[in-house]
């Protein structure tokens, strides 16, 4: 295949705009700003579930507060009625006996619940403190978040801008080249992912592997129309000033 040599080197400014796609297709997927935001909402979920856990632990606490007042209550009015019925007199002192015996028993019990509902009270305090800090660390996630998503956007306008830009620069160059030099390229893009490359100083710019004497000497005896191309890689080698040619 022959082009001519100016043409030849017009396939490095494809190439050029090329890897430079390629740059902005990598950066989109490892841009900085959409991993901050992939790892804040990330954040975000497991403090919702922390905090939903925490609700869930004082609708627990919550319940087991009114069982234990609902049972101090119980056992207070027992008490009550049992002292109302010794206060009033007339009872036989057997059964009186057994009245002052289940009193010092209620008063017993009621003494360990109030203690129980103290603890679990208690208990509510401090979850009722996690639960305040779960919300405010879901609050603070929310406004970082929104801080990072507006710089991801803008990272991706930005990317977009430049990936735009470069499109409109290889549709330009791709009018300047013949329909099979540029097949020739493209197909070597497409298996290796570099079409064209320098040859600067007896390497190829595409693989880096330096070219040995006798390819080197195969190239300089080949007429500058020529089209070359690495035995390495495949790609199209572009012959400058720089690439080492006697």
């Amino acid at each position: 295949m022959k082009a001519e040599s100016v043409v030849q080197s017009r396939l490095l400014d494809l190439a050029n705009v090329d890897a430079e796609l390629n740059r902005i297709k990598h950066r989109r997927k490892t841009l900085p700003e959409m991993l901050e935001v992939e790892r804040l909402e990330a954040d975000r979920i497991a403090s919702r579930d922390s905090a939903v856990l925490i609700e869930i632990n004082l609708e627990d606490l919550a319940r087991d507060i009114r069982k234990l007042e609902g049972e101090v209550e119980a056992v207070a009015l027992r008490e009550k009625r049992n002292n109302d019925r010794m206060q009033a007199g007339g009872i036989p002192s057997k059964q009186l006996s057994e009245l002052e015996h289940e009193v010092t028993s209620l008063l017993r019990r009621r003494g360990n619940l109030e203690d129980e509902l103290l603890e679990v009270m208690e208990r509510r305090e401090a979850v009722v403190a996690d639960h305040e800090h779960a919300g405010a660390q879901v609050d603070a996630i929310d406004e970082n978040l929104i801080d990072a998503r507006r710089h991801r956007d803008d990272a991706v306008a930005d990317l977009d801008t430049a990936e735009e830009r470069c499109k409109a620069q290889r549709v330009g160059l791709l009018g300047d080249l013949p329909e099979d030099l540029l097949a020739l390229y493209e197909k070597e893009r497409a298996r290796t992912g570099i079409g064209a490359a320098l040859l600067q100083a007896r390497r190829c710019g595409a693989c880096r592997i330096e070219l040995d004497r006798a390819e080197m000497e195969r190239i300089a005896l080949a007429k500058p129309d020529e089209v070359i191309r690495c035995e390495q890689c495949g790609a199209v080698l572009v012959r400058t000033k720089e690439s080492g040619l006697k």
